[in-house]
C-alpha cells in the first residue's frame, strides 16, 4: 500500500485509520486527511500526531469531542479551550477541570450554546450572581442550571428575557406568576 492508497481509504471511511499501517498513522497528510472527514479518527493517530497543533485543531473543529484523543497540553491550555469555545465547540466537555472552573471559558461556550453550562464546574452551578450573567447571556441555559434556581423568580426573569421558551424550564410554580407571565408576552 501507498500513501495515495492510504488517502483514498481515508477519504472514504476516516475511521480505518485504524486498521492502516503504523507509518500512515505517522503521516501527517493522511491523518489530517482522516480528521478533515471525521475528528475522532484522531483517536487512531500516533502521538506525535496528537501533539501537533493543525491535526489537534482540525479533529476538534469537526467533532468537538475529539479533545478526548488530543495531547493533554491542549485540554490545559486556556487560549486553545477559551478559541474552541467562542467557536461553539463541544470540546469543553474533554478540558482540564480546571478550566471548567474558568468564568471566561464558560461563558463563551454558553453564549454560542446554552447546553455548554453542562460543562462547568460544580461550584459555578452553585453561584447565583455567575448563573445570572449567563442567563443574561443565553436564557436556553436555564434548562442546566440547578432546581433551586428553576424556583428564583429573579434567575427565571432573567431567563425569558432573553429566550421566551426558558419558561419551560422553570419550576411549575412560577408558570402563573404575573410578572413572569408580562415578560413571557412581550413584544
Amino acid at each position: 500500500m501507498d500513501k495515495k492508497e492510504a488517502l483514498k481509504i481515508v477519504q472514504e471511511e476516516p475511521l480505518s485509520l485504524e486498521e492502516l499501517p503504523a507509518m500512515f498513522k505517522k503521516d501527517k497528510e493522511v491523518v489530517l486527511e482522516a480528521v478533515t472527514n471525521f475528528g475522532d479518527a484522531l483517536e487512531f493517530a500516533d502521538e506525535s500526531l496528537k501533539k501537533d497543533k493543525e491535526i489537534v485543531l482540525e479533529a476538534v473543529t469537526n467533532f468537538g469531542p475529539a479533545l478526548e484523543f488530543a495531547d493533554e497540553s491542549f485540554k490545559k491550555d486556556k487560549r486553545f479551550i477559551l478559541d474552541l469555545a467562542k467557536l461553539g465547540s463541544d470540546a469543553l466537555e474533554f478540558a482540564d477541570e480546571s478550566l471548567k472552573k474558568d468564568k471566561e471559558i464558560i461563558l463563551e461556550a454558553v453564549k454560542k450554546h446554552g447546553s455548554f453550562l453542562r460543562f462547568a464546574d460544580e461550584s459555578l452551578k452553585k453561584d447565583r450572581k455567575f448563573i445570572l450573567e449567563v442567563l443574561k447571556l443565553n436564557g436556553a441555559a436555564l434548562q442546566q442550571v440547578d432546581d433551586i434556581f428553576k424556583k428564583d423568580k429573579e434567575i427565571v426573569l432573567e431567563a425569558i428575557k432573553q429566550d421566551k421558551d426558558a419558561l419551560e424550564c422553570a419550576d411549575k410554580s412560577l408558570w402563573n406568576d404575573p410578572d413572569i407571565l408580562a415578560e413571557v408576552n412581550k413584544k
